[in-house]
């Protein structure tokens, strides 16, 4: 649970009354919401999720509280919690400049690729019900299924390791990202090209594989991909800023151009269904990590094959260093090698970038500290990651980083 301050005192059998007055009710709360459609993801043997804490300001990481008021330049929302204790959350800078409207602590930024672990949770809460095994071929599900896909697995589209080649790969691109499109199509323009790579073989960061893998879960689960969403994680987690594809309320992205910062206003979020679609806000994604990283969303087994290394042996180290673990839509590593001073502690993450729009949620699970960073400049990546390493240097008690080493 969110912290509560203890009290002292009280009559024993007056707390023994309490105490199991409080179990008969959770027992109660646990009954009635077993009983809504997709409960089972909220429910888990560890009790119901945390409650949600109290959306306010709060600075109680002094360091990065003077660092974001000497760089005034940042735009976007920054949180970060310490288990349920959250010890920092704030935004900066405008929602929309055309209309000089401020962001606020409740907006809806675009996710971009942090999507990817909805949609990878989606697949294992599938396989947690008996529906599908990420060992199956994806022409099970996928058909006409072209022969060349016929090795590849699901279990290849969430790790980046199926060959199919990316979107952003394939000639005609310029075109495809400016044209809307149904999963289906998305399908069908994907089964057009031939495999770059054996399955299992390389990892090539693949949009293409999570759209199929949003396909799959349609299937599957015999409901839109937006539907399994809302029902299984959204509903279950009170997200109620969260959702697929365009809604009111989801603030302007924006691109830094000669002329000076510019609103993008056509997202085409439907090209990236499954690998980008999602928009949510600071507190949505603190409850949608807690609910993860604690057991909440998905099996201990799926968990555990989530954020494990999918990648084959020989892959090549990134940058001279060790190369990152490829989860089902997580990396794992220490990012903090990459700033200065360095810290080692490893960290479950993953990036985002779409249309005027850098994210970094990142969670160092030794410390259960969760940080949350969303941007809508697109050119301020590398003040995304670097905040986001500061935040957690910061909340680890380790030296203060200052700049990059990329």
């Amino acid at each position: 649970m969110f912290v509560v301050p203890k009290t002292a005192g009280g009559h024993p059998r007056l707390v023994i009354a309490i105490v199991a007055l409080v179990v008969l009710a959770v027992s109660a709360f646990a009954a009635i919401q077993t009983s809504r459609p997709g409960a089972e993801a909220a429910i888990t043997a560890h009790g119901a999720v945390p409650p949600r804490p109290p959306v306010q300001v709060v600075e109680d990481l002094p360091l990065l509280a003077a660092e974001m008021a000497r760089h005034p330049r940042f735009m976007g929302g920054i949180l970060v919690a310490r288990g349920d204790t959250v010890l920092f959350r704030q935004v900066y800078g405008l929602a929309d400049v055309d209309t000089g409207q401020p962001l606020s602590l409740t907006s809806r930024f675009r996710l971009a690729s942090v999507s990817k672990q909805f949609t990878a949770a989606a697949i294992l809460k599938l396989r947690d019900q008996g529906r599908l095994n990420v060992t199956d071929p994806v022409c099970r599900w996928i058909q006409p299924c072209p022969a060349a896909w016929q090795p590849v697995r699901i279990e290849h589209l969430l790790s980046h390791t199926s060959g199919i080649p990316d979107l952003m790969a394939r000639p005609g691109w310029g075109t495809r990202r400016v044209t809307p499109a149904t999963l289906d199509q998305l399908t069908e323009d994907s089964a057009r090209f031939g495999l770059s790579f054996a399955p299992g073989t390389k990892v090539a960061y693949d949009n293409a594989g999570f759209n199929l893998a949003a396909a799959i879960v349609e299937r599957a689960s015999g409901m839109a991909f937006a539907d399994y969403l809302q029902t299984t994680f959204f509903g279950p987690l009170g997200m109620d800023d969260t959702g697929l594809g365009d809604a009111d309320g989801v603030v302007a992205g924006h691109a830094q151009f000669p002329r000076g910062l510019t609103a993008q206003r056509e997202p085409n979020v439907s090209i990236v269904m499954g690998a980008g679609a999602l928009y949510s806000t600071l507190d949505d994604q603190l409850a949608w990590q807690r609910a993860l990283h604690h057991g909440h969303v998905v099996s201990a087994p799926a968990y555990a094959a989530m954020i494990a290394d999918h990648s084959p042996a020989d892959t090549k180290p990134e940058r001279g260093r060790p190369h990152r673990f490829w989860g089902f839509g997580l990396f794992d590593k220490a990012l903090g090698l990459q700033v200065v001073p360095a810290f080692a502690e490893r960290q479950i993450y993953h990036t985002g970038s779409w249309s005027g729009f850098r994210n970094l949620v990142t969670y160092q699970p030794d410390a259960d500290v969760t940080v949350i960073v969303l941007s809508n400049d697109y050119h301020q990546r590398d003040q995304v990651f670097l905040i986001s390493q500061q935040a957690v240097a910061e909340a680890l008690g380790r030296p203060f980083p200052t700049g990059l080493d990329r």
